[in-house]
């Protein structure tokens, strides 16, 4: 009995058990489908920003399906508001976004910061939203301008409390963020609804003349729409989904003189040659004359004076009978601009739009030709006004933009305004700019900001500087003489600070001649003399004493030391006497640099040390001058060690030292210049000039070489330690040559088997022993040696970013090669125009060069003996052009797959 109602109760629950887990699974399943529906919305539309502004958290639109946002992280500045309930907008395709807004009562300029996917250079539709709704209860109206980045695009004027106004802008942006900006010009409170960013195709409105407003897109031979609804705003329209461009297209009706047709079947937009892709919807219907007519005409009912942009849309929606045929050509204010008659294929969609703009009002006349037996139709037509290239303004200098960004960041600077171009169109508070063609910072007023910490370097990037005020902040550390570099520095106030130290006698020396107002108040901690001697108090009588004797014992001290040091330097000359670093180039001084690099006008790069610049010799030839920083981590020994070191290095492939400045605290390495820079440049997916396959095997060649001669041709032998693309410069010829020796190290011996210190290197080109291990030898420069010859297969970075993680280029090749897809290994840029021999050759010897443990790596002699058999073969193959050789290469393939096989078993023992 007992065991009976222990088993009841066991049964019992069981039956809970697997209730609770029941329920807990249909939430998660439920929970799982909503979050996968929420995704899936949101993936239907790549590359869409949808932002409601002032709306309190993210929703899908019902209508539309888009996904919106709130603007938070859009923009910093504003207040949230909603208009008054009257005033709702029931228009169903934009009610939801425009009952709520956010509006910027204070500063002159506040930016939406956008960044779409694309970066620039690609094609973008912008659409702002502006509903006033009487959302202030003052029932008056505001007007105010927008811009997109630092160019003008309207002016918004509401015609009414509950209108909304909303202007389509193609813009095709300079930079990978978009700015949106909102000015106030003194006529009210500037503010906004909505605010949209659609991705186009780069083939779409091709212009190279500014850019495009305005947007009216007609829907022609739909039963609603007139000119009279034109003028006056209230056309009806149709947008995404039909449109994958949520383009708006307004049901407009018959032109004059035309009738309406339509049909029933599909057009297929997507699956046609037509990018435009224009709605089935809108294709399916049409205008054509009215019987007796053979044209079609159009004109702009507006008094629009400016410039012009035209696009139509054709669809044959009529299945005409055999030998009838329909031809056109279309006139354009006058002119006509297609230079063959037009003839359309049966449901399948024909964008033009012209390569031209138009002056003043569009007049369009499209007619008949007189072998056709049918009049003509047009299903579509858009206008943009056009935004002239005249009236568009450049950025302010990137440079300046990038110090005066880090100096932000730096010393949290809170200021409202500092948002978008620092210059145009309204300049931050507390800068003025110049009025060039493109403007630079010449004054920087930061009085009494509340600054913390030390002085910014990034002010040394303001080269245009004139006046720089950081007076009455809490700025501490040393005053950096980097400020007397500032080559149109003409006043500076650093008073009221906690600066300390020694003012850099540069300066003071500016200050005394009368080139620089220098303004420092009474700081005790600030030592002005030159040289830099402190006033101290005279020491009282009984301490006199004791501070000779004190003294007396000091100078034994000294003298013992002295002698010591003596010793020391002569056993030093000694060894250095028998070294083989023996400097004899040139050495320049301070002077000479700042001459030679024209007051370090341009800079042409960043190294370890600090900022490099482009350099002219006397005799006209173009040097590299990388100049030790006041910030800079290395100091003197690592300098020295460089310098000593360069100059025993002479090789085709690795970058020659002219000559060096060791003067006092300035220390500048003089290279010979790289015209073409260097690797990584030219392997990005932004270069469009992409390297050839026999090229990147030359490369691999050339710095295969170099780096050979610093393991093998060096006594004693030399480790670069951060081996890179970047690190890899290119001459006018494209011959590679490998720089930068700022972390290279020479063996202690010629026996010695690694070299022992903290491991520098870049992350992604790092041995993975070596990190672990700290030892650093002639195999860890082979690892990284392989990691360059990846990217050059490829045209992959050694570390590829992504949204949720970044992924080494090993982890991205390895399953590939495992399936012996060569063709995807292989940058896609080259289009497959390689010999696979030759690519499978590369990748066997990048392959041989990551194994770990270390032992397994070949000497970088071996590298480069595979290496010119691998350039061989390419060679060879571009000679051989017979059909002999092309039906060789056609049955070559079982070698091939044999060696991916190989390859397979290779990746099983170097997994990492």
């Amino acid at each position: 009995m007992d065991y009976a109602l222990e088993l009841i109760f066991i049964l019992k629950a069981w039956r809970v058990f697997v209730l609770v887990i029941g329920i807990l699974g249909n939430w998660k399943v439920a929970k799982g489908d909503n979050e996968h529906a929420g995704r899936k919305l949101v993936d239907n539309v790549p590359g869409f920003i949808s932002i409601d502004c002032g709306a309190t958290e993210d929703y899908l639109d019902d209508v539309t399906g888009i996904f919106y946002k709130s603007d938070t992280g859009f923009i910093d500045t504003g207040t949230n508001s909603n208009i008054s309930p009257e005033n709702y907008n029931l228009n169903l395709d934009y009610g939801r976004q425009t009952r709520n807004l956010r509006s910027f009562p204070q500063g002159k300029k506040n930016c939406y910061t956008l960044k779409p996917e694309q970066g620039k250079n690609s094609n973008y539709l912008i659409r702002p939203f502006f509903n006033y709704g009487n959302y202030d209860n003052n029932n008056k109206i505001p007007k105010f301008d927008v811009y997109v980045g630092v160019n003008y695009m309207y002016t918004v004027e509401l015609d009414g409390v509950d209108i909304t106004l909303f202007t389509d802008i193609i813009h095709v942006p300079t930079s990978d963020i978009i700015y949106v900006c909102l000015i106030n010009t003194g006529f009210g409170i500037p503010f906004i609804s909505a605010l949209e960013l659609r991705p186009l195709d780069k083939s779409l409105y091709p212009f190279d003349f500014g850019a495009l407003k305005r947007g009216w897109r007609f829907d022609l031979g739909t039963t609603t729409g007139t000119q009279e609804d034109y003028i006056s705003f209230s056309l009806s329209y149709l947008r995404y989904k039909d449109d994958v461009y949520d383009r708006l297209w307004y049901t407009y009706g018959a032109l004059p003189n035309s009738v309406p047709i339509n049909t029933a079947s599909d057009i297929d937009v997507q699956n046609s040659n037509d990018s435009y892709q224009p709605p089935s919807d809108v294709l399916k219907t049409a205008v054509q004359p009215s019987s007796g007519y053979r044209s079609l005409s159009f004109y702009d009912p507006t008094n629009y004076t400016g410039e012009s942009y035209a696009c139509f849309h054709f669809a044959e929606i009529a299945k005409l009978t055999q030998g009838r045929k329909r031809e056109f050509i279309i006139d354009v204010n006058e002119g006509s601009y297609i230079s063959e008659p037009i003839t359309l294929d049966y449901l399948k969609p024909l964008s033009i739009c012209l390569d031209q703009i138009f002056k003043g009002q569009v007049h369009f006349v499209i007619n008949a030709t007189a072998g056709s037996d049918l009049p003509p139709i047009l299903n579509a037509f858009e206008l943009y006004t056009v935004i002239s290239q005249f009236d568009l303004h450049k950025p302010t200098n990137s440079r300046d933009v990038a110090a005066i960004m880090d100096i932000n960041k730096t010393l949290r600077i809170s200021r409202e305004d500092w948002q978008a171009d620092p210059c145009v169109p309204i300049t931050w508070s507390g800068l003025t700019c110049n009025s060039d063609d493109t403007p630079m910072i010449i004054s920087l007023n930061l009085s009494s900001s509340k600054l913390t910490g030390e002085i910014p370097f990034s002010l040394f990037n303001l080269t245009a500087l004139q006046n720089l005020d950081l007076s009455y902040n809490e700025l501490t550390g040393n005053v950096p003489k980097f400020l007397a570099q500032l080559p149109n520095l003409k006043t500076l106030n650093l008073s009221g600070n906690q600066l300390n130290g020694s003012v850099p006698e540069d300066l003071i020396q500016k200050s005394r001649n009368g080139s620089l107002i220098f303004i420092f108040g009474k700081k005790p901690d600030l030592c002005f003399s030159v040289p830099c001697t402190k006033e101290k108090k005279k020491p009282k009588r009984e301490l006199i004493v004791a501070l000779v004797a004190t003294s007396m014992v000091v100078l034994v001290l000294l003298l013992l030391i002295f002698c010591a040091l003596a010793i020391y330097k002569r056993k030093r000359r000694e060894r250095a006497s028998r070294s083989n670093f023996k400097i004899k180039n040139r050495q320049y001084n301070y002077s000479e640099v700042v001459r030679i690099t024209d007051n370090f006008k341009t800079i042409i790069g960043e190294g370890g040390f600090g900022k490099v610049y482009l350099g002219i010799l006397k005799d006209e030839t173009q040097v590299a001058v990388k100049l030790l920083s006041a910030s800079s981590k290395q100091g003197y020994k690592e300098f020295r060690a460089e310098a000593q070191l360069l100059m025993i290095v002479h090789h085709k492939n690795l970058v020659s030292l002219v000559g060096y400045c060791d003067e006092g605290e300035n220390k500048a390495l003089i290279y010979e210049y790289m015209t073409n820079g260097n690797l990584q440049q030219y392997l990005s997916v932004t270069n469009t000039n992409v390297l050839n396959w026999n090229k990147r095997l030359q490369i691999a060649v050339d710095a295969a070489h170099g780096l050979e001669y610093l393991h093998n041709g060096c006594k004693p032998p030399i480790i670069h330690r951060d081996l890179k693309t970047s690190n890899i410069l290119l001459n006018e010829n494209m011959q590679a040559k490998i720089a930068d020796f700022g972390l290279s190290r020479a063996f202690a011996t010629e026996n010695d088997s690694h070299v022992s210190t903290n491991p520098a290197g870049t992350l992604g080109y790092l041995d993975p022993e070596s990190q672990t291990s700290g030892n650093l030898n002639k195999k860890s420069d082979v690892y990284s040696f392989g990691i360059v010859l990846f990217e050059l297969i490829t045209g992959r970075p050694a570390i590829m970013r992504g949204r949720e993680k970044n992924t080494h280029i090993l982890d991205w090749v390895y399953p590939i090669i495992k399936r012996g897809d060569i063709g995807s290994v292989v940058d896609p840029r080259l289009q497959g125009e390689f010999y696979t021999n030759s690519a499978w050759k590369a990748v066997e010897i990048a392959m041989s060069c990551i194994p770990s443990p270390a032992i397994l790596r070949p000497d970088m002699s071996q590298v480069l003996v595979e290496l010119k058999e691998c350039l061989d073969l390419e060679i060879a193959h571009g000679r051989s052009q017979t059909l002999a050789i092309e039906a060789n290469e056609t049955t070559s393939s079982t070698p091939f797959i044999v060696s991916s096989m190989e390859l397979q078993s290779d990746i099983a023992a170097l997994a990492r």
